[in-house]
């Protein structure tokens, strides 16, 4: 094929995800070969890129004329689902691939495969990339955040298409060369485990002012938007007042909303997330919180029979008894509360890519990564850039909500804060986010801990030796020899 009519890079796959950012690198400028197993996948990318511009997008029906029709070094995505599928289309399209060639993973893939593959691929002299893609199907067509981590070799090769093609803000394109091995994958679940905690408080402070306030659909999708235009601004506020204002077109009453069966559905990313921080002894109770609600929204059945169990014995339902509330004044409170919970979801997802970069020797750049964050992907929020900031002030940071101007805000919002926590538990509602943030916030700011107790009761039944705060070495202590001698 003459090296003209090459394309300068493929990508295998094309659900959703494949197709939109196939066309959104093909409407960037850089002709780009497709493939699928499924032809009509093809035909129906070629179609659209017809549709929307004459795009210089070629597809193909084969692994092999798919690889031969990129100009080398090629340089192939691969977006299929996760697992054994990623390993199938390796296979097939590395038959035909070269020494110096790359394949990137785009898909959501635990990192330890990423690092599994990179060895496989280096044994062929292949270069490898796991590449976390953030955004949804819209920021795929129109501007991802994108997280390629494994040969920078690699990196180099494609660094320009993928600058052009991530979503753009203030101070550059959203992507970054992450690290070695694994790191891109790694950061984009810890960017999930995020999500997951951002999703459950906004839902709680829906409860709130749903349950508590009595305020309607109309009343929230107008609290949601005045917030976007504030410290809160972000895409998922954006989205959720939008989704406030769509109606039932099926019934035509009533809002779409309140007609939405109440589970929750996921892919694997959150749970992967509280294991690895469980696993590094890492605190992450807001992100845990996320999941577990998961799985109890899954109890449906469950859950209603219970409900119906605890009435008969008695149990009076306080949730929509209003009663008097100062409406105004719970708005600006749960507010608040969203805000500080948020900030300590993100402190926990930053201290867990911080501890797996210490113990893989990645080097992350954690204000480089909430940089790259602060556009195309699903947790983008005007405050990653301040987050951002306070790692470069002090790469070392402890913890985000030691940086001063955090810890400022932080302090200025706990009122509110417990006042909806406990507005809420005294009315029976559930906020496991929002508690588990402040009881996170809590536990961090005491100087002393009741683990003193803990320690003597492990000592006690398990001769496990405790420290003292008054001088240094380990003891331990005859403590039912002691305890009897003292009730004589």
């Amino acid at each position: 094929m003459e090296s003209a009519t090459l394309s300068q890079i493929g990508l295998a796959g094309l659900a959703v995800m494949g197709q939109n950012l196939a066309l959104n690198i093909a409407e960037k400028g850089f002709p780009i070969s497709v493939y699928n197993r499924t032809t009509s996948k093809v035909d129906e990318t070629l179609d659209r890129a017809h549709r929307e511009g004459q795009l210089p997008l070629s597809g193909h029906y084969t692994p092999k004329d798919f690889v031969l029709s990129i100009k080398k070094p090629r340089s192939i995505i691969i977006l299929v689902k996760a697992g054994a599928p990623v390993d199938q289309t390796i296979a097939a399209l590395s038959a035909y691939m070269e020494p110096g060639d790359t394949i990137i993973d785009g898909g959501n893939e635990w990192y330890e495969n990423t690092e599994r593959r990179m060895v496989d691929a280096s044994a062929s002299g292949l270069l490898y990339l796991g590449m976390g893609v953030s955004g949804g199907e819209d920021g795929a067509r129109n501007g991802p955040s994108l997280m390629p981590g494994g040969s920078h070799r690699a990196y180099l090769n494609i660094h320009n298409i993928l600058e052009k093609v991530a979503a753009q803000v203030d101070d550059g394109p959203c992507v970054t060369y992450i690290g070695e091995g694994g790191s891109g994958n790694f950061v984009k679940m810890v960017h999930n485990g995020i999500e997951y905690g951002d999703m459950q408080l906004i839902s709680e402070a829906y409860d709130v002012l749903k349950n508590v306030g009595g305020l309607g659909n109309e009343e929230l999708a107008e609290i949601f938007g005045e917030w976007n235009r504030g410290e809160l601004e972000s895409f998922l506020i954006e989205i959720t007042s939008d989704i406030f204002k769509v109606e039932d077109e099926e019934t035509g009453n009533g809002h779409l909303v309140d007609k939405i069966l109440d589970k929750t559905g996921m892919k694997g990313t959150g749970k992967w997330t509280v294991q690895q921080a469980a696993e590094l002894s890492i605190a992450a109770p807001t992100i845990a919180a996320s999941l577990d609600c998961r799985y109890m929204s899954g109890l449906k059945e469950e859950r209603e029979a219970a409900a119906e169990i605890f009435k008969e014995e008695g149990l009076k339902e306080d949730i929509n008894n209003v009663g008097a509330v100062d409406k105004k004044r719970l708005i600006d409170d749960v507010r608040q509360a969203l805000y500080a919970s948020k900030i300590c979801s993100y402190a926990q997802g930053m201290n867990l890519l911080r501890a797996k970069s210490m113990e893989k020797v990645w080097g992350l750049n954690l204000g480089e990564l909430a940089r790259i964050w602060k556009g195309g992907c699903i947790i983008r929020a005007v405050f990653l850039d301040r987050i951002k900031q306070a790692y470069q002030r002090n790469p070392g940071l402890a913890n985000l909500l030691v940086d001063p101007e955090f810890a400022k805000e932080m302090v200025q919002r706990q009122a509110a804060w417990r006042r909806v926590v406990g507005l809420a538990i005294q009315k029976g509602i559930s906020v496991p986010g929002m508690s588990a943030s402040l009881q996170y916030f809590d536990t961090y700011r005491r100087g002393r801990l009741p683990a003193n107790l803990v320690q003597a009761q492990r000592d006690y039944f398990g001769a496990h030796t405790y420290e003292r705060i008054d001088r240094p070495g380990s003891y331990h202590t005859e403590w039912s020899k002691l305890a009897r001698k003292a009730r004589v």
